[in-house]
């Protein structure tokens, strides 16, 4: 049942997206008590702002009204951009991240951290220095999705 509803949303807010703006889908999720949690980003200039949350909110929210999804009208909606510590699900989400701190955690559970430098549709590549001056050393990583159990973009000071 829930697979339908997601798959529904979805198109609902497919529709409702701006193409030209760069906005798109991260995730959708329903929880048991008819929670909608939606996840947006934006490779557009300034990201997915709170107006564009709120906008996406109230327009999906009177499309769910009116299709009757839930006839009972027994639920809530929560449309955001994913946080920080949020991992990236999406390749277009690492795209966008090129050139940042990310912390990749394996699926053995080690993990490693350093610079985002390419994105392909196979693999990530990341760069660590270690070292200062002139004893700095500079290692690129090349890991292959399938070995990525999540990526999270690290924050510097």
């Amino acid at each position: 049942m829930n697979e339908a509803i997601i798959q529904t949303v979805e198109k609902m807010l497919a529709d409702l997206l701006v193409p030209e703006s760069g906005d798109f889908i991260v995730s959708v999720k329903i929880k048991p008590t008819n929670n909608i949690k939606i996840f947006l980003d934006s490779d557009g200039e300034g990201g997915m702002t709170i107006e564009k949350c709120v906008r996406y909110n109230r327009a999906l929210y009177k499309d769910i009204e009116e299709g009757e999804m839930f006839p009972d009208g027994n639920f809530s909606l929560e449309v955001s951009s994913p946080g920080i510590g949020e991992p990236l699900l999406l390749n277009r989400q690492y795209q966008k991240n090129k050139g940042r701190l990310v912390e990749v955690v394996f699926t053995d559970d080690t993990l490693k951290e350093g610079k985002l430098i390419e994105v392909t549709e196979a693999d990530i590549l990341i760069e660590q220095t270690s070292g200062k001056g002139k004893k700095a050393e500079t290692h690129q990583f090349l890991i292959p999705f399938n070995n990525i159990k999540s990526t999270t973009v690290q924050i510097q000071f």
